[in-house]
């Protein structure tokens, strides 16, 4: 059964197509093994900040969920970092918090064997009880932007980047343990020091249908990079990468380690991002980015000036917690200027060189913490606006994008909370009631950090002034 089967919303109808069927998903993993009645199934939801909620199911009920009957409160992807409910949030205290109707995003499940020889998970997404999409499911905000994509006859083709950090289990977070002492960039040797847990991360990926390609380490002592190839789907583009944290952060632990996507979890060391790269097919399958030129189409530079245009306003969405406002520094190969170059790292979007056929456009901004569902909405929903008003983009820019005097990105998290509510062109790019409950998440998530004063603050202030 595909979510055709079971969609009733109105716009899907009237259209005869379903914006929510995602067929090249269902058809990438194999199919279900034998699963015990007394297995543990997990039902996965992503929420706003891209953590996954849900129930724990036997595996006697596994074929009730894959029918799509499981449910669970609307309001399940909006709560905050800490699991809590958003205190001003209006679907919940003013509309009862009903439940939504939670259908598999593909017909298969997908084995956690960290969690023990049968473990499997169930990824969904949300649905109200009349089929329409529930407004505030990240993987629901994707979908609408495809969808604008496919009534123009163009397919994004996507890619991201993923960089995080290992430290000892039971050591310190900040990757100052004893197996990661000192920056090691590109080291073979650092490679295979971890390898039984890259090979672990692989075979799983592989099992999953995750097309998990070059591993690296990377800048920081105990950080790594592992790419995940380009899909021409973007849904599940977004899919893989949530999946991906999921497996290694599981294996991590059973390997001995703690796996963590924090933008900057040590702030003497590098950050951790999650790269998006990305370019557009025509019904004919061509690259409408490519004309040939290094230069790029006129559609790749009008793509590049929508990103640019929302880049500030949606800063919230690619930094969006209080831990992300650390990378996004100068001359740290995070962006603070809202601008762009080819083969050019300093700026904060890339055109990679390379043959004209494979060109794209590397959007750099977001951190590993962000939702890779909302990221990719708001990258490729700006491009769309680019080019449906075709926006000619500023000079690219030469030599070092730390020093233009281009615009800044929004330097911290009120800033950014600010930018993103009262943006122009965010309402184009995501619904009213996720905009909505989004700020009031970043605002609750704001207070929670301003309410604690750290060791630091005490020992630098509490004598001295």
């Amino acid at each position: 059964m595909s979510n055709t089967d079971i969609c009733k919303s109105r716009v899907c109808l009237e259209n005869n197509r379903c914006r929510h069927s995602n067929e090249a998903l269902m058809t990438s993993s194999p199919k279900n093994k034998t699963i015990p009645d007394t297995a543990a199934v997990q039902i996965a939801l992503c929420d706003l900040n891209g953590v996954a909620r849900g129930k724990r199911i036997p595996g006697s009920q596994v074929e009730k969920a894959l029918q799509g009957s499981m449910r669970m409160p609307l309001s399940v992807p909006t709560v905050d970092i800490w699991g809590r409910d958003i205190e001003e949030c209006k679907m919940i205290f003013e509309s009862g918090d009903g439940d939504g109707i939670c259908q598999p995003v593909r017909d298969n499940l997908l084995s956690s064997p960290w969690l023990g020889p049968d473990a499997a998970t169930l990824p969904v997404w949300m649905f109200k009880e009349n089929g329409e999409p529930n407004e505030v499911d990240p993987r629901q905000a994707l979908a609408w932007i495809t969808q604008r994509y496919a009534e123009k006859g163009l397919t994004p083709v996507v890619a991201t980047e993923l960089e995080f950090y290992l430290a000892p289990l039971n050591g310190p977070l900040n990757n100052r343990g004893r197996d990661f002492t000192s920056e090691n960039i590109l080291s073979l040797q650092l490679l295979d020091e971890v390898a039984p847990l890259l090979d672990a991360i692989y075979a799983a990926c592989a099992e999953q249908g995750i097309p998990a390609d070059a591993a690296i380490s990377e800048c920081g002592p105990g950080q790594f990079e592992i790419n995940l190839l380009h899909r021409n789907d973007a849904l599940l583009a977004a899919d893989d990468a949530v999946f991906f944290k999921r497996i290694v952060k599981g294996f991590a632990r059973t390997h001995g380690y703690a796996a963590n996507f924090m933008a900057k979890p040590d702030g003497t060391s590098a950050g951790s991002g999650m790269h998006l790269h990305f370019s557009l097919l025509d019904t004919d399958g061509n690259n409408v980015f490519d004309n040939g030129s290094e230069d790029g189409s006129d559609l790749l530079q009008s793509a590049v000036a929508g990103v640019l245009a929302a880049m500030a306003e949606s800063t919230l969405v690619f930094a969006p917690h209080f831990n992300s406002y650390r990378r996004l520094r100068p001359n740290t190969h995070a962006p603070t200027s809202i601008c762009w170059g080819y083969e050019n790292r300093t700026a904060a979007v890339r055109i990679p060189g390379g043959s004209p056929a494979a060109r794209r456009i590397e959007h750099r901004v977001a951190g590993a913490d962000a939702n890779p569902y909302l990221v990719m909405a708001a990258v490729l929903g700006a491009a769309l606006l680019g080019i449906e008003k075709s926006m000619t983009p500023p000079a690219p820019v030469d030599g070092n994008g730390y020093e233009t005097d281009a615009a800044q990105l929004p330097g911290d998290w009120a800033t950014s909370i600010a930018a993103f509510e009262s943006g122009s062109m965010i309402p184009e790019l995501f619904g009213q009631q996720l905009r909505e409950v989004f700020v009031q998440l970043k605002r609750q998530e704001l207070s929670g950090f301003l309410e604690q004063v750290s060791p630091f603050e005490l020992s630098t202030y509490a004598d001295l002034v």
